[in-house]
């Protein structure tokens, strides 16, 4: 994290999703965003190295009554950061490119959401630049994709409207379900990064990651399969445990 950091996860809606806006390109996109989230009471807005920097005055200025969102924003170096303590994570592009992912309309999402939420998970939605959107690091790191019902002749959605179509969708979709503790916690994103790095870095060691001009799309594959994984606090010691015997040398049994 960058160190900037404008409020906490906490006030008028609730149990909520944050809303990840990844490389924003101008501010008035940013206070479009705010605004659009708090016209359905969204509040927890996090950026990701926004162009322009932060604070900026033109979202200030676009925001126009949702200051309250812009006044609790928290800014980011990377995505992985921005998602590190979140449990599950969807990715907004008008592609599904090439990846082994569930696939959500905006409706499906916030219901699954709104599920999790109950269930106590912190749930994340990314948002990519208004330019070209998302870029496969950041959508390999989500757990499934939100894919908007579109004209396909013309998929190209203003940042904020995205933001609106979720927000609204969110508000519709508000679970009366009381939540259930009492199930494993589910993992966190930077739990499973860690695990993730300490596979990859056994991986490389071993020479799995070979021919050197293709070990990056191998540890996206790898990474993609991650984060398809439901996994809890509990799956993650275990399968560290396991990495830690595999390689561990021990004396042969009979």
């Amino acid at each position: 994290m960058s160190g900037t950091n404008h409020g906490q996860d906490s006030g008028w809606g609730g149990p909520q999703p944050g809303f990840v806006l990844v490389r924003p390109q101008m501010g008035e996109n940013i206070g479009g965003a705010a605004r659009a989230m708090w016209n359905f009471g969204l509040e927890r807005m996090r950026l990701v190295a926004p162009r322009d920097g932060w604070p900026n005055p033109k979202a200030v200025a676009m925001a126009s009554g949702a200051a309250r969102v812009l006044d609790q924003v928290q800014v980011y170096d990377t995505t992985a950061d921005a998602i590190g303590d979140m449990e599950y994570v969807y990715a907004t592009t008008a592609r599904t490119r090439d990846l082994t992912k569930a696939v959500f309309t905006p409706q499906e999402a916030m219901k699954d959401a709104a599920s999790r939420i109950n269930a106590g998970q912190k749930v994340g939605v990314l948002f990519g630049p208004e330019r070209a959107g998302l870029e496969n690091n950041d959508i390999v790191r989500a757990n499934a994709i939100i894919s908007v019902p579109v004209n396909p002749a013309f998929a190209s959605l203003n940042l904020a409207q995205c933001v609106l179509l979720t927000a609204y969708e969110w508000r519709r979709q508000l679970s009366a379900e009381a939540p259930d503790f009492g199930k494993a916690r589910p993992a966190s994103q930077i739990e499973v990064e860690k695990l993730f790095e300490s596979l990859s870095e056994r991986l490389d060691r071993a020479g799995f990651f070979w021919p050197d001009h293709k070990a990056a799309s191998m540890e996206e594959v790898l990474r993609n399969l991650f984060s398809r994984l439901d996994l809890t606090d509990a799956d993650i010691r275990v399968f560290h445990g396991v990495f830690r015997s595999l390689a561990d040398k021990h004396p042969t049994r009979d």
